[in-house]
């Protein structure tokens, strides 16, 4: 066989197969490499979507829990705002219905009145016509010169004869101040001014039936009833009168006394002696602006015909045991326990704050004339610009029980004229035979008669003295401005910073 020569390569075909080798080991090496630059540009791109993704979480559960926030807020003011307006629409629906009632009630008393009267007046034509008849046959059959003694058998026809006994010692000028004084629960002077007084408005002429009853008779038959509270039988008795009788002449006197004694004897003080009464109260409690002492009674009554539930007093039935009704009182006196503003004759079942709102005193607080006068009264009553009342919170620092204690000297004041008030004329204490429409002349006329002895000086028996019984409820808005308790923390810390304060809270 034959071998034939290798054939080698020349420079030039090495150099070029070099280049080819070299390319494709670059080749190579750039393929190995790109994956891995690749991964790791995938890596940090997915790992800064994934910060991204996070911090967009984030962010959305911020605004989520703000949106949430926001709607709970919205929700709450809602809820408040719809819950505010209707305890709004049931006061407003309450004072209503009260308004209502009370206008359907004297609507009614009205129409009894009118019924009664239109009764009476027919009673009395058909009396005087009878009258008329009987004189004329016995002015035919006797002659004129028996014209005398026909009157007085006329007379005897229509006047039943009852013992006047009593009356006429109580009367006599030689009859014992004392015994006066117990029995009418005031001196001889203070009685025969009364009289003096009233005079003009109940003195009656003499008819061809009867003679007129005595003024003085008048007003003792209405005052006797009045201090002692006796049935009408009795006083009928007492003064010779009959029943029907002394119950008109109560009324008729009592009304004068309303018309004629109320503008002289109970009125609102003016600027000279409201500033004097400033001064009293400030001298007896370091309180200073005080203008009265105010307070809230219950006078019981038998239960109306309409309108049972609102003068049903649920205190007193559970107090007494038994069923209760009564209407309301307020009063407000100076330092010497004189009334100078009463508000008569709402239903028992309405709470102290509510009886004042309806008040002529309210009303004339909100037109501005009570700036700078506080009235002082317990915690029945709501703290507003004008009123000032104990503090009532639990666990009360020394000065506010400092400053109770001073509130409780002048509420002393008003507590002791109810108490005089409801002692000295005992018709306060029990239910009385007046209907429910004429009950608050009576117990101005009351009131009346309290300042004019208070003012006399007619001192009470000791032992008529009435213990009251009031239960303080307190209101459900107790704080109706914010300002008068910035005003009550200045005067309490006065009173105690400057050695006014009381220790009796020690």
């Amino acid at each position: 066989m034959e071998i034939t020569p290798f054939p080698f390569l020349t420079e030039e075909e090495l150099a070029h197969f070099y280049t080819c080798f070299q390319e494709m080991d670059n080749n190579l090496n750039g393929n190995s490499d790109y994956p891995n630059k690749r991964r790791r540009k995938d890596d940090e791109s997915g790992f800064e979507d994934l910060k991204k993704a996070e911090c967009g979480g984030i962010l959305a559960s911020i605004l989520l829990l703000d949106e949430e926030a926001k709607q709970e807020q919205d929700q709450w003011f809602i809820e408040s705002e719809q819950e505010k307006a209707s305890l709004e629409a049931n006061h407003n629906q309450k004072v209503q219905a009260m308004n209502e009632y009370y206008n359907q009630m004297q609507n009614h008393y009205t129409e009894l009145d009118t019924m009664d009267d239109s009764r009476t007046k027919r009673a009395r034509k058909s009396a005087s016509a009878v009258a008329g008849a009987v004189a004329g046959s016995d002015g035919a059959e006797n002659n004129p010169g028996n014209s005398g003694s026909s009157s007085g058998q006329q007379r005897r026809l229509w006047v039943k004869d009852r013992s006047k006994d009593w009356w006429d010692r109580c009367n006599h000028p030689d009859f014992p101040e004392e015994e006066f004084r117990q029995s009418f629960r005031m001196s001889k002077a203070t009685f025969n001014m009364i009289c003096k007084e009233l005079e003009p408005a109940v003195m009656k002429k003499n008819t061809m039936l009867r003679d007129a009853i005595p003024v003085r008779q008048r007003v003792a038959v209405c005052i006797w009833r009045l201090a002692t509270g006796e049935p009408l039988r009795l006083v009928s008795k007492r003064f010779g009168l009959g029943i029907s009788t002394c119950h008109k002449l109560v009324l008729e006197v009592c009304s004068a006394i309303r018309s004629v004694l109320m503008p002289k004897f109970l009125q609102w003080p003016d600027d000279n002696r409201l500033k004097a009464i400033k001064e009293e109260f400030e001298a007896t409690s370091g309180i200073p602006n005080v203008g009265g002492s105010m307070y809230t009674t219950h006078v019981p009554i038998i239960a109306p015909k309409i309108s049972v539930a609102a003068y049903f007093n649920k205190r007193h039935t559970e107090r007494n045991q038994k069923t209760s009704y009564s209407i309301t009182l307020q009063g407000v006196v100076d330092p010497k326990g004189v009334f100078t503003d009463v508000c008569i004759g709402w239903p028992g079942s309405m709470p102290d704050d509510q009886v004042l709102d309806k008040s002529a005193l309210y009303q004339r607080a909100n037109r501005g004339l009570l700036r700078d006068v506080w009235m002082v009264g317990n915690s029945g009553y709501p703290l507003m610009d004008w009123v000032l009342v104990p503090y009532t919170h639990p666990n009360l620092t020394w000065t506010q029980h400092a400053f109770n204690e001073k509130i409780g000297e002048i509420q002393k004041t008003a507590k002791e004229a109810f108490t005089k008030l409801k002692g000295r004329w005992t018709c306060l204490q029990k239910r009385t035979e007046v209907k429910l429409q004429e009950l608050p002349v009576v117990l101005g006329a009351c009131c009346v008669l309290h300042n004019i002895c208070e003012m006399n000086n007619d001192e009470m028996d000791p032992e008529l003295r009435f213990e009251l019984f009031d239960d303080e409820t307190i209101p459900e808005n107790s704080l109706r401005s914010m300002s008068s308790i910035q005003a009550r923390d200045n005067i309490a810390h006065n009173l105690l910073h400057h050695g006014l304060a009381g220790t009796g809270f020690l």
